[in-house]
């Protein structure tokens, strides 16, 4: 499953998911139906009852919402960032890539200014097309272990192992 991460305030969300389904993939983007204005109105009605950022983020609100998030986020086997996104888009991505998952950041145009930590990314486009035909290799390749050496760098290592176990097992004779 993919999780859409990107802007309350982004148009262009709906577009992306429905391209990704449409491509056969399972989209988690339920989050933006929230609306353009949710943090808006959420830091409005803290601050209406006199709490701070800190106080507000150990409230109901924030925790269902957050644990709403990661929730999707868990389940995710790939995640893409859809620019322009804010701090929190950035930060599901890191913890994303952090967990194993594959991210991709998908960009709106060029950037105004480069940033080097777009490298933690599994790939940085332009083009969703490309995006996608990256997911569908990594999703649909298949050996005899279920992991992509050549696609899943931190597979490699797994994937030699288990090749020297199998080759010790077939020098072996195994009695019955």
């Amino acid at each position: 499953m993919i999780y859409l991460i990107g802007s309350l305030r982004n148009p262009a969300i709906p577009e992306i998911a429905n391209k990704l389904r449409a491509e056969g993939l399972e989209v988690f983007d339920e989050w933006y139906s929230a609306g353009p204005e949710a943090d808006d109105y959420w830091m409005k009605y803290e601050q209406g009852r006199g709490h701070t950022y800190a106080e507000a983020l150990k409230g109901y609100p924030a925790d269902h919402v957050f644990q709403f998030d990661k929730k999707h986020l868990e389940r995710a086997t790939h995640v893409i960032l859809a620019l322009p996104a804010g701090k929190s888009g950035h930060l599901e991505l890191g913890w994303a890539l952090g967990k194993g998952k594959r991210g991709y950041i998908l960009l709106e145009k060029e950037p105004e200014r480069y940033d080097v930590m777009y490298l933690f990314a599994d790939m940085v486009s332009a083009s969703l097309d490309e995006i996608i035909e990256d997911i569908k290799k990594a999703t649909t390749f298949k050996n005899k272990y279920g992991v992509d050496p050549e696609h899943c760098p931190s597979c490699k290592k797994l994937y030699e192992d288990l090749e020297e176990m199998d080759a010790k097992t077939e020098e072996e004779e195994i009695p019955f």
